[in-house]
């Protein structure tokens, strides 16, 4: 079995955008979430920029490995994000933009969120309210609060609950 990781996210969220947004032409872009495959981490690695060793979560099996694309594009990885089924919400392990996705130079803004909303929505479907939790790295608590309104619930721990967990669902995944 691959080795057990426990990370503290540090994903700053850009911006809370409607899809995607490319940050060039200001473009928004309808997005998918679907399951990694295999095949999907063949490029998924540090030597293409990614910080994460997405193929070692990947063999986790309490873990489901999913990438953000932009509609009708499957092959091209926007984002991807690692969660796990607690049986009364999801934990969010690990959460990545693509290399083309971050600093000051990014294509795309808007992924951190989207993917956060995906882990909210796949709670609220499970019907879970869309309880999510993860770990947060310090700096980045008070971000997290202002920005998804996830609540400190001690040491690093955060948690969104369902009113602000509805509030991201209804951003990204519009009824």
């Amino acid at each position: 079995m691959a080795k057990q990781t426990k990370y503290h996210l540090e994903i700053e969220i850009d911006k809370l955008t409607n899809s995607i947004v490319n940050t060039i032409s200001g473009d928004s872009f309808p997005t998918d979430v679907h399951p990694v495959s295999k095949t999907d981490l063949k490029n998924t690695i540090k030597k293409n920029g990614w910080l994460f060793n997405w193929a070692s979560e990947f063999k986790l099996t309490d873990r489901q490995i999913f990438k953000l694309t932009i509609r009708n594009n499957p092959d091209i990885i926007q984002g991807l994000l690692s969660i796990s089924d607690y049986n009364d919400h999801f934990y969010l392990h690990l959460i990545e933009s693509s290399p083309f996705n971050l600093g000051k130079n990014k294509l795309y803004e808007g992924v951190p969120g989207n993917l956060f909303a995906f882990a909210c929505k796949s709670s609220w479907d499970k019907g879970y309210q869309g309880f999510v939790s993860f770990t947060s790295k310090t700096k980045l608590i008070e971000h997290y609060e202002k920005t998804l309104g996830a609540t400190h619930v001690g040491g690093h721990r955060m948690m969104i609950f369902p009113q602000e967990a509805f509030k991201l669902i209804k951003k990204y995944f519009p009824i």
